[in-house]
Protein backbone atom coordinates (compact mmCIF):
# COMPACT_ATOMS: atom_id res chain seq x y z
CA UNK A 1 0.00 0.00 0.00
CA UNK A 2 1.52 3.40 -0.96
CA UNK A 3 1.79 6.37 1.58
CA UNK A 4 -0.55 8.00 -0.98
CA UNK A 5 -3.28 5.88 -0.53
CA UNK A 6 -2.62 5.81 3.21
CA UNK A 7 -2.59 10.15 3.23
CA UNK A 8 -5.94 10.18 1.59
CA UNK A 9 -7.31 7.18 3.88
CA UNK A 10 -6.43 10.75 6.37
CA UNK A 11 -8.05 12.87 3.90
CA UNK A 12 -11.46 10.68 3.51
CA UNK A 13 -11.93 11.41 7.38
CA UNK A 14 -11.98 7.60 9.04
CA UNK A 15 -11.51 7.69 12.67
CA UNK A 16 -9.92 5.27 15.04
CA UNK A 17 -11.99 1.78 15.26
CA UNK A 18 -12.49 2.48 19.28
CA UNK A 19 -15.15 4.45 20.97
CA UNK A 20 -14.62 7.72 22.07
CA UNK A 21 -12.26 8.35 19.29
CA UNK A 22 -11.56 11.77 17.58
CA UNK A 23 -11.66 11.95 13.60
CA UNK A 24 -8.57 12.16 11.42
CA UNK A 25 -7.39 15.27 10.40
CA UNK A 26 -9.06 16.06 6.91
CA UNK A 27 -5.29 17.41 5.97
CA UNK A 28 -2.57 14.67 6.53
CA UNK A 29 0.12 17.94 5.62
CA UNK A 30 -1.63 20.02 8.23
CA UNK A 31 1.51 19.12 11.24
CA UNK A 32 -0.59 21.16 13.69
CA UNK A 33 -3.97 18.72 12.93
CA UNK A 34 -1.76 15.99 12.61
CA UNK A 35 -0.45 16.72 16.43
CA UNK A 36 -3.24 17.90 18.11
CA UNK A 37 -4.75 14.63 16.53
CA UNK A 38 -2.17 12.40 17.67
CA UNK A 39 -1.99 13.94 21.03
CA UNK A 40 -5.37 13.28 22.03
CA UNK A 41 -5.22 9.49 20.03
CA UNK A 42 -2.10 8.99 22.98
CA UNK A 43 -3.77 10.27 25.53
CA UNK A 44 -7.48 7.81 25.00
CA UNK A 45 -5.33 4.99 24.06
CA UNK A 46 -2.82 5.36 27.71
CA UNK A 47 -6.21 5.58 29.39
CA UNK A 48 -7.75 2.57 27.53
CA UNK A 49 -4.63 0.50 28.35
CA UNK A 50 -4.89 1.59 31.97
CA UNK A 51 -7.89 0.55 32.70
CA UNK A 52 -7.14 -3.50 31.69
CA UNK A 53 -6.76 -5.41 34.42
CA UNK A 54 -3.37 -7.02 35.99
CA UNK A 55 -4.93 -10.40 35.07
CA UNK A 56 -5.68 -9.14 31.79
CA UNK A 57 -2.59 -7.98 31.10
CA UNK A 58 -0.12 -10.72 32.01
CA UNK A 59 -2.52 -12.93 30.01
CA UNK A 60 -1.65 -10.56 26.99
CA UNK A 61 1.78 -10.42 27.98
CA UNK A 62 2.27 -14.35 28.10
CA UNK A 63 -0.08 -14.49 24.66
CA UNK A 64 2.83 -12.05 22.81
CA UNK A 65 5.47 -13.62 24.24
CA UNK A 66 4.27 -17.02 22.79
CA UNK A 67 4.16 -15.35 19.39
CA UNK A 68 7.53 -13.27 19.91
CA UNK A 69 9.38 -16.88 20.38
CA UNK A 70 7.69 -18.33 17.77
CA UNK A 71 8.60 -15.71 15.10
CA UNK A 72 12.01 -15.20 16.54
CA UNK A 73 12.49 -19.58 15.59
CA UNK A 74 10.82 -18.98 12.50
CA UNK A 75 13.20 -15.87 10.84
CA UNK A 76 15.85 -16.04 12.71
CA UNK A 77 16.80 -19.69 14.13
CA UNK A 78 15.82 -18.60 17.46
CA UNK A 79 17.96 -15.46 17.63
CA UNK A 80 20.98 -17.48 19.35
CA UNK A 81 24.04 -15.41 18.83
CA UNK A 82 22.34 -12.04 17.83
CA UNK A 83 21.93 -9.29 19.44
CA UNK A 84 17.96 -8.66 20.13
CA UNK A 85 16.82 -5.36 21.70
CA UNK A 86 13.72 -5.32 24.29
CA UNK A 87 12.12 -3.00 26.63
CA UNK A 88 11.44 -2.69 30.21
CA UNK A 89 7.68 -1.59 30.18
CA UNK A 90 6.37 1.10 30.95
CA UNK A 91 2.48 2.79 31.69
CA UNK A 92 1.39 -0.48 31.17
CA UNK A 93 3.02 -1.84 28.39
CA UNK A 94 2.71 -5.51 27.82
CA UNK A 95 5.64 -6.98 30.19
CA UNK A 96 8.24 -9.65 28.19
CA UNK A 97 10.90 -9.39 30.82
CA UNK A 98 10.43 -13.07 31.62
CA UNK A 99 10.54 -14.12 27.99
CA UNK A 100 14.25 -11.61 28.27
CA UNK A 101 15.29 -13.96 30.81
CA UNK A 102 14.65 -17.00 29.07
CA UNK A 103 16.18 -15.38 25.45
CA UNK A 104 19.41 -14.47 27.35
CA UNK A 105 19.80 -18.07 28.80
CA UNK A 106 19.35 -19.68 25.04
CA UNK A 107 22.08 -17.37 23.54
CA UNK A 108 20.41 -14.06 22.57
CA UNK A 109 22.55 -11.54 23.41
CA UNK A 110 19.78 -9.16 25.43
CA UNK A 111 19.99 -5.52 24.84
CA UNK A 112 17.55 -2.45 26.23
CA UNK A 113 17.21 0.89 24.50
CA UNK A 114 18.59 4.27 26.55
CA UNK A 115 18.38 7.89 26.24
CA UNK A 116 22.30 9.18 26.62
CA UNK A 117 21.50 12.28 24.65
CA UNK A 118 18.65 14.33 24.54
CA UNK A 119 17.07 14.50 21.23
CA UNK A 120 19.90 11.97 19.78
CA UNK A 121 19.15 8.41 18.48
CA UNK A 122 19.11 5.78 20.98
CA UNK A 123 21.74 3.82 22.37
CA UNK A 124 21.94 0.29 23.25
CA UNK A 125 23.39 -1.70 26.41
CA UNK A 126 23.70 -5.35 26.90
CA UNK A 127 21.42 -6.62 29.99
CA UNK A 128 21.58 -9.80 31.56
CA UNK A 129 18.94 -10.84 34.52
CA UNK A 130 22.40 -10.18 36.66
CA UNK A 131 22.38 -6.80 35.50
CA UNK A 132 22.08 -3.75 38.18
CA UNK A 133 19.53 -1.89 36.57
CA UNK A 134 19.59 2.37 36.88
CA UNK A 135 17.26 5.05 36.81
CA UNK A 136 17.43 6.13 33.59
CA UNK A 137 15.63 9.20 31.73
CA UNK A 138 11.61 9.36 32.59
CA UNK A 139 13.32 7.05 35.33
CA UNK A 140 13.19 4.03 33.46
CA UNK A 141 15.29 1.36 34.96
CA UNK A 142 18.25 0.62 32.38
CA UNK A 143 21.85 -0.94 32.35
CA UNK A 144 24.37 1.02 33.92
CA UNK A 145 27.11 3.11 31.90
CA UNK A 146 30.00 0.12 32.05
CA UNK A 147 27.17 -2.27 30.66
CA UNK A 148 28.48 -3.01 27.12
CA UNK A 149 27.33 -0.95 24.18
CA UNK A 150 26.02 -3.08 21.77
CA UNK A 151 24.11 -2.63 17.94
CA UNK A 152 20.63 -4.63 17.45
CA UNK A 153 20.28 -6.50 14.79
CA UNK A 154 16.49 -7.05 15.70
CA UNK A 155 14.80 -5.06 18.10
CA UNK A 156 11.32 -4.94 19.83
CA UNK A 157 9.32 -1.30 20.08
CA UNK A 158 6.16 -0.77 21.97
CA UNK A 159 3.34 1.39 20.25
CA UNK A 160 0.54 3.31 21.83
CA UNK A 161 -1.02 2.64 18.85
CA UNK A 162 -0.53 1.28 15.31
CA UNK A 163 -1.72 0.70 11.67
CA UNK A 164 -1.79 -2.15 9.04
CA UNK A 165 1.03 -1.04 7.27
CA UNK A 166 3.55 -0.85 10.39
CA UNK A 167 3.27 2.50 11.35
CA UNK A 168 3.63 3.33 14.88
CA UNK A 169 2.06 6.01 17.03
CA UNK A 170 4.62 6.06 20.07
CA UNK A 171 4.75 8.39 23.08
CA UNK A 172 5.79 11.48 20.84
CA UNK A 173 9.61 12.04 21.50
CA UNK A 174 10.59 11.22 18.15
CA UNK A 175 13.47 8.86 19.37
CA UNK A 176 12.82 5.41 17.94
CA UNK A 177 12.49 7.33 14.32
CA UNK A 178 15.32 9.56 14.56
CA UNK A 179 17.17 5.85 15.66
CA UNK A 180 15.60 3.90 12.95
CA UNK A 181 17.32 6.61 10.54
CA UNK A 182 20.38 6.34 12.04
CA UNK A 183 21.25 2.74 12.52
CA UNK A 184 22.93 1.06 9.96
CA UNK A 185 22.49 -1.62 9.13
CA UNK A 186 18.91 -0.98 10.34
CA UNK A 187 17.56 -3.84 12.31
CA UNK A 188 14.47 -6.06 11.52
CA UNK A 189 11.79 -4.43 13.72
CA UNK A 190 8.53 -6.04 15.69
CA UNK A 191 5.90 -3.87 17.07
CA UNK A 192 4.24 -4.99 20.24
CA UNK A 193 0.82 -3.63 20.38
CA UNK A 194 -2.64 -5.17 21.39
CA UNK A 195 -5.78 -5.63 19.35
CA UNK A 196 -7.73 -2.78 20.51
CA UNK A 197 -4.87 -0.25 19.70
CA UNK A 198 -5.47 -0.69 16.28
CA UNK A 199 -5.31 2.67 13.95
CA UNK A 200 -6.76 2.98 10.56
CA UNK A 201 -4.01 5.90 9.92
CA UNK A 202 -1.49 7.84 11.61
CA UNK A 203 -1.87 10.42 8.84
CA UNK A 204 2.43 9.62 8.35
CA UNK A 205 5.02 12.22 8.12
CA UNK A 206 8.38 12.20 6.12
CA UNK A 207 10.12 11.20 9.38
CA UNK A 208 7.69 7.93 10.08
CA UNK A 209 9.17 5.02 9.62
CA UNK A 210 7.11 1.72 9.26
CA UNK A 211 8.16 -0.83 11.07
CA UNK A 212 8.95 -4.20 9.69
CA UNK A 213 6.06 -6.37 11.59
CA UNK A 214 3.23 -5.47 14.26
CA UNK A 215 2.46 -8.24 16.87
CA UNK A 216 -0.21 -8.13 19.11
CA UNK A 217 -1.73 -11.12 21.46
CA UNK A 218 -3.25 -12.90 18.45
CA UNK A 219 -0.34 -12.87 16.13
CA UNK A 220 1.18 -10.96 13.32
CA UNK A 221 -1.22 -7.86 12.67
CA UNK A 222 0.59 -5.99 10.07
CA UNK A 223 3.62 -5.22 7.71
CA UNK A 224 5.70 -2.61 6.40
CA UNK A 225 6.01 -4.91 2.90
CA UNK A 226 1.73 -3.95 2.61
CA UNK A 227 3.10 -0.25 2.40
Amino acid sequence: MSEDFESHRCQSGFSSPSDGAGEVPDDPKDWVQVTRWRRAERVRLRGERQEVSVADRQAVGAALAGHLRDLLDDRFGGAHGRVFSAYWPIKGEPDLRPLMTELHHSGVIVALPLVETKAAPLTFRRWTPDTRMVRGDWNIPVPPPDAPLVTPEIALAPVMGWTREGYRLGYGGGYFDRTLAALQPRPFVIGIGVNSAELPTICPQPHDIPLDIILSETGVQGAKDTV
